[in-house]
């Protein structure tokens, strides 16, 4: 398996194959479509990320040594930017996960192309995501 730089070096590729952010939305928004939706037994209040403007839900599971998350927004560019996330971050060792650096949100201009809350939300996923790696950890050790 691709290691989470790996990984965010290949978004970052195929983010570069657009020159227009509305094709670079389109590529998230079909990303989005491709996500499987989470069973709905996780939609509820604990799973839900705080300081996202929408609703999304983030779930993980703990096995062989690597997370596995699940995730899905009501909002449809929101769902592409879980779906995102999720491309780098699941199946990856928690140790990995927890000291990551994000760098492709900033390399592919993201951070320039979200709305202030959208932005935010996006920061919660991550920190989300993150604290889920380090709990984790913590269980192993």
């Amino acid at each position: 398996m691709a290691t989470i730089n790996e990984i965010q070096d290949q978004i970052i590729e195929d983010f570069g194959l657009f020159d227009e952010w509305d094709e670079k939305y389109a590529y998230i928004i079909d990303l989005g479509k491709k996500l499987p939706g989470i069973d709905p037994k996780y939609k509820v209040e604990e799973n839900i990320i705080k300081g996202c403007q929408s609703l999304v839900w983030m779930t993980s599971n703990y096995k062989d040594g690597k997370v596995n998350y699940e995730g899905e927004s009501d909002a449809i560019i929101v769902k592409g930017l879980v779906a995102l996330l999720l491309k780098v971050l699941s199946g990856q060792p928690a140790e990995d996960i927890a000291k990551s650096d994000m760098y492709f949100i900033h390399k592919i201009g993201m951070e320039q192309h979200l709305s202030m809350t959208r932005s935010n939300g996006l920061a919660s996923m991550v920190k989300q995501m993150k604290m889920h790696a380090i709990a984790y950890q913590s269980k192993t050790v």
